[in-house]
C-alpha cells in the first residue's frame, strides 16, 4: 500500500511537471517587457504660455496706469472745480506775482548783460585807443619806423655859399609846418628835440656829422610837402639862390623811413600814474 501511494504521487509530480512544461513551451521566446515612455513635454506650448501670461500682465499694468492717470485728471478738475472765488483768486494773484518777479529778474539779467557788453566795448575802445597812442608816440619818439606817401629833398653843395645849419633848420621846419609826420635827414631819425648846427666841413645833426648833399625824407601828403618847399620866396628858392644850391623835391607813394631812436632814460621825471 507503501508504495502505491509514492507511485501515486510521483505520477502526480510527473503529470504537474508536463502540464507547466506545456504552458512553459506556448510562451513566446525572447521577447522582453514591454517599458512605457513617458510623453516628451513640449516647450513651444509652455514658451506660448509665458507669453501669453507676461501679455495679460502688460496688458493689466497699462490699464491700471490708464485708470491712475485719468483718475488724477479728474481730481485736479475737481480740485479747482471745488475752490470758492477767494481762493481762485488767491492762486491767480499769487500766479501774477511770481509772473512779476520773474520779469523784474529777467530785466536785472539784461540790464546786466548789456552792462557787460558796454564794459567789453569800453574796454576794447580803450585798447585800441591806448595801442594808436602808443604808436603815434613810437612815431613822434623815433622809436618806431615809419613808411606812407611823402616826399624826399634833396639839396646838394651850395656854389655861391657854404649850407648852413639855419637853413637846413628852416627846410626842417617848413616841412612840419605843412603836416610831415616822420621825418630823417641822412639817417638821422628827427624827433622834437632835434638840433642841427655847423661843422667845418658840413653840418652835425643830433651830435651826428652830416655831409652834403643832404637828404631829407618827409612822411606826408605829397602835395602839401612839395608846396611847402617849392613856395616862391620859401625855402627852396632861398637855398637856389643865396647859396647856389640845386633842391630837388620827389614825390612817392611809398616813404620808407626805418631810421629809429632808443628810448631816452629820464633822471628826474616820472610817469604820473
Amino acid at each position: 500500500m507503501a508504495r502505491r501511494a509514492q507511485s501515486n504521487n510521483m505520477l502526480e509530480k510527473m503529470r504537474d511537471q508536463h502540464a507547466q512544461d506545456k504552458v512553459n513551451d506556448r510562451m513566446e521566446t525572447g521577447s522582453f517587457p514591454k517599458v512605457r515612455k513617458k510623453p516628451r513635454r513640449d516647450l513651444n506650448a509652455h514658451s506660448n504660455r509665458s507669453r501669453l501670461i507676461s501679455s495679460i500682465l502688460v496688458m493689466l499694468m497699462c490699464a491700471l496706469l490708464g485708470f491712475a492717470y485719468m483718475s488724477q485728471i479728474n481730481n485736479s478738475k475737481s480740485t479747482y472745480e471745488t475752490l470758492d472765488e477767494n481762493e481762485l483768486v488767491r492762486l491767480l494773484n499769487e500766479s501774477n506775482t511770481q509772473i512779476g518777479n520773474l520779469e523784474q529778474r529777467k530785466t536785472q539779467l539784461s540790464n546786466q548783460l548789456e552792462s557787460l557788453k558796454s564794459a567789453a566795448n569800453e574796454q576794447e575802445q580803450a585798447r585800441k585807443i591806448a595801442k594808436q597812442n602808443e604808436e603815434t608816440s613810437g612815431l613822434i619818439s623815433g622809436r618806431l619806423p615809419a613808411h606812407g606817401k611823402g616826399v624826399t629833398v634833396t639839396v646838394s653843395r651850395g656854389t655861391d655859399d657854404k649850407v648852413d645849419a639855419s637853413i637846413m633848420f628852416n627846410l626842417i621846419e617848413e616841412l612840419r609846418n605843412a603836416g610831415a609826420e616822420v621825418m630823417a635827414i641822412n639817417g638821422v631819425r628827427v624827433i622834437a628835440s632835434t638840433y642841427i648846427q655847423d661843422a667845418d666841413t658840413g653840418l652835425i645833426c643830433d651830435g651826428r656829422a652830416i655831409n652834403p648833399p643832404y637828404v631829407v625824407k618827409a612822411i606826408g601828403n605829397p602835395q602839401e610837402l612839395s608846396n611847402a618847399v617849392d613856395i616862391a620866396g620859401g625855402v627852396g628858392a632861398q637855398l637856389q639862390v643865396k647859396y647856389g644850391s640845386n633842391v630837388d623835391v620827389e614825390s612817392s607813394d611809398n616813404i620808407v623811413i626805418d631810421e629809429v631812436r632808443t628810448a631816452t632814460q629820464n633822471k628826474y621825471a616820472k610817469t604820473v600814474e
